[in-house]
Order: structure tokens, then C-alpha cells, then sequence
């Protein structure tokens, strides 16, 4: 009887398509996706962040991964000094920059137009009495 079971064991394991590469087509498929969409963006992104970090220079306004914001007084190996206020020099290691910011123009600020104010006469509706239309 076992012997009879394990016949049909071998023949349904044959009949499956035992010879077919299309699990092995998925997986390899499955893995190029996740390097498309997930490892060659990072790569980018991660090169793109080192560029910048090497590219800082004395005078640069920058801003850290904690939000500070800072001008760039000195560039050492893995050591960037920011001056972030008045006589405060602070050193952060070069991959805590998060981006550089871009230049101040030159330029004037535009100035909106301001409207003038409308003067609206003062109502105390307690004591006034008047109809209204």
C-alpha cells in the first residue's frame, strides 16, 4: 500500500513541471526590482550628500541634520567649524550637514503694496437706538 502512495507521489512531483525555470525567472525578476526602486536611489542620494559635504567651503551657509542653522568658518578632514552666532564657533563632523543653503541675492526685498486702512465708525449697541433699513 505505501508502495502505492509514494508511485503517485513521484508521478505528481514529474507532472508539476519540475524542469520549468519560472520560480527562478520570479526571484531574479523580484531582485531587480528592489535594486531599481530601493539600492540605486539610495546610492544616488548618498553620493549626491557627499559631494556637497566635499565641495563646503569658508562662508557657506549650511544647515546640520538637527536643523541647526550656521556659516561655515573652517574645513578640516571630518571636522566642519560653523559660526552660528556672534563670536559661538561650534565643530560638527562633516556627514552632520544636511545641505548647503543657496546664496543671498543682492537684490532689494519687494515690498507688497499696502492698502489703506478703512476707518469704520464705532458702534456701541447698547445705546444706539437707530432704525435700521
Amino acid at each position: 500500500m505505501a508502495n502505492g502512495r509514494l508511485y503517485f507521489v513521484i508521478q505528481a512531483a514529474e507532472a508539476s513541471g519540475g524542469g520549468s525555470f519560472t520560480p527562478l525567472l520570479l526571484i531574479v525578476l523580484l531582485f531587480a526590482v528592489m535594486y531599481f526602486l530601493m539600492i540605486r536611489p539610495q546610492q544616488k542620494r548618498r553620493r549626491e550628500a557627499q559631494q556637497m559635504q566635499n565641495a563646503l567651503g569658508p562662508g557657506d551657509r549650511i544647515v546640520t541634520i538637527g536643523g541647526l542653522h550656521g556659516t561655515v568658518v573652517s574645513v578640516d578632514d571630518d571636522v566642519v567649524t560653523l559660526d552660528i552666532a556672534d563670536g559661538v564657533h561650534v565643530q560638527f563632523a562633516r556627514p552632520a550637514i544636511a545641505r548647503v543653503l543657496p546664496a543671498e541675492s543682492a537684490a532689494a526685498p519687494i515690498e507688497e503694496p499696502v492698502e489703506p486702512a478703512v476707518e469704520e465708525p464705532v458702534v456701541d449697541p447698547v445705546t444706539d437706538t437707530r432704525k435700521k433699513d
